[in-house]
């Protein structure tokens, strides 16, 4: 069993696939071999699919990387790792736990890998990996030690960049973020990411124009306010809510951001949270929390999550945050 693959389970954004590339690089060249499964738009690692396929994998061990940690168990009898920055749903029991939730700053899932990863080998020259995963989520100021040496290594200018190629496929009306964790896995700097030496390198960037162009569209919904709570409701199969909350974020600093995205998802509400006002997103959720709220339901960051309900779920949820018809769904 031990000469199986390791396999990894992560998010799709650049934090979770800077993650998976750091740790297979890293476990390559220790001489492991890893299969990486990338996580599309609703998929989590506990639904009944994703651990029947987990299940039927080959694999000496299973590490799960930017997806969250919950109490239930994914894989019975595997050894099991987490490595994750968001806020935990729970503690399992079966598993090591290796999360950055508490430390401040806290430090991202790619960070939290790097740091992993040198116990099994010299990685010093894939930092970059690092740096891309931590200007994904946190911005290119974040005070990181390591972020730092990689600024000066490689230039702000090109990690930046970088980083917005890898996350752009992920948000496209296909969702397929392969071709960012493949650039990844071969490129031997954030300069060769950007430039056109590779073909997933065009696919990034025709990837990152649509997400543009449908975003400007998304930008033009006018919010609806009630009770503190700013909402911005529209459809796009492409993953626009967590940036259309985001720009929004900053224009209306004394309320809650809700952007609502009705086309990503078949039969589904897709929604981020952001708020300048320093309120636990997290705890707001829950307490506003509509009877159809499941595990898809406010998860991530105390200043940054969101989730997924069904219509129904969706239209008890805006009535209890004093909304009417207006922000209602239909099935």
């Amino acid at each position: 069993m031990l000469d199986l693959p390791i396999l990894i389970l992560t998010h799709n954004d650049a934090d979770g696939l800077s993650a998976a590339a750091l740790l297979a690089r890293a476990f390559t060249r220790a001489g492991k071999e890893t299969g990486v499964r990338i996580l599309g738009r609703g998929e989590n690692p506990w639904m009944d699919e994703v651990r029947a396929e987990v299940a039927q994998t080959p694999k000496a061990g299973l590490i799960v990387t930017d997806l969250g940690i919950r109490a239930e168990v994914i894989a019975p009898g595997t050894i099991v790792v987490f490595i994750d920055h968001h806020v935990p749903q729970g503690f399992p029991t079966d598993a090591t736990v290796i999360s950055g939730y508490g430390e401040q700053p806290t430090p991202t899932s790619s960070l939290l890998a790097w740091r992993c990863a040198g116990v099994m080998a010299d990685i010093d020259d894939l930092l970059w990996l690092a740096a891309l995963g931590i200007i994904g989520d946190l911005g290119s100021n974040a005070p990181f030690e390591e972020l730092a040496v990689a600024k000066r290594r490689y230039g702000a200018a090109v990690l930046r960049e970088a980083t917005s190629l890898i996350n752009a496929p992920r948000r496209t009306s296909t969702g397929d973020a392969r071709p960012a964790f493949d650039l990844l896995v071969k490129a031997k700097s954030p300069h060769e990411v950007v430039s056109s030496d590779h073909p997933e390198t065009r696919i990034l960037q025709g990837a990152r124009e649509e997400v543009s162009t449908a975003l400007q569209a998304a930008k033009r919904t006018p919010p609806k306010i009630r009770n503190g709570v700013a909402l911005i409701l529209f459809s796009s199969p492409c993953q626009l809510h967590p940036l259309v909350a985001q720009a929004w974020r900053s224009r209306l600093k004394g309320n809650i951001v809700i952007a609502a995205n009705s086309g990503y998802r078949q039969g589904w509400v897709h929604f981020s949270a952001r708020s300048a006002t320093g309120i636990n997103l997290v705890e707001f959720l829950r307490e506003k929390a509509p009877a159809g709220a499941d595990a898809n339901y406010g998860s991530g960051h105390e200043q940054a999550t969101g989730g997924a309900l069904r219509p129904d779920a969706w239209n008890e949820f805006v009535a209890r945050l004093g909304f009417g018809p207006e922000a209602r769904v239909t099935s």
